[in-house]
């Protein structure tokens, strides 16, 4: 990837100031990622973070100057060979935080649900169990036990039925957060559940109005 920077309009950044020359600076990326910013002889000077540079290796927050009036930063540079690599690297964070937290809610809720569920049978149950067991000579106390055993099931549903009742708020919370955080960092289409690692493989955003550049090439 080369970017020429200038007046020129055959640049692919052209910067329209007096003080920046009509060929004045390349920004190359080398075969190991790395980027290099090259002054191509300008009238009046390329600086980075302030010092004036022949040749440097750059990074994506380093401030460049053309000149003593323009300045912007070597991201911005890269935007214009239209260039979210980096933007799209974190996206991969995004979708992977996205995926433990679904999986977390969907078994943690499974849990909960299956307790709740069974929690008050086998209390209730037992308990019902228990006074019947003693009460077997008291009618009013056999009644209560009884009544006590077939109750523990329907408090058990019930209970279940409302954690269970939790789980889809929970999930469309997380998802509508998703699809504001998983978008092209360009032109901000949602990206859908696709893995991360699938969409580096296609290497630019599929919109045709937008093509931001996801892989450096």
């Amino acid at each position: 990837m080369k970017i020429k920077i200038g007046k020129a309009v055959d640049n692919k950044l052209i910067i329209n100031d007096p003080q920046v020359s009509r060929y004045h600076a390349l920004l190359t990326q080398e075969d190991n990622g790395d980027l290099l910013l090259e002054d191509l002889g300008s009238t009046n000077g390329t600086f980075v973070n302030d010092c004036q540079i022949v040749k440097k290796k750059v990074f994506a927050g380093d401030k460049v100057s053309f000149g003593a009036n323009y300045t912007l930063y070597v991201s911005d540079i890269l935007k214009s060979d239209n260039d979210y690599s980096e933007e799209f690297a974190r996206l991969k964070n995004v979708y992977d935080t996205y995926i433990r937290e679904k999986i977390r809610i969907q078994s943690s809720s499974q849990f909960k649900t299956r307790l709740f569920q069974s929690l008050p049978f086998a209390v209730i149950g037992v308990f019902g169990i228990v006074m019947g067991f003693m009460g077997h000579t008291n009618k009013g106390l056999f009644i209560f036990s009884f009544v006590l055993a077939v109750c523990a099931p329907t408090i058990g549903i019930y209970f279940g039925a409302r954690q269970a009742a939790k789980i889809p708020a929970q999930l469309q919370n997380l998802a509508n957060q998703f699809k504001i955080d998983y978008v092209c960092p360009k032109c901000g289409t949602f990206l859908g559940e696709i893995p991360w690692e699938s969409l580096r493989n296609k290497k630019q955003c599929p919109m045709s109005s937008c093509r931001a550049k996801w892989i450096r090439t």
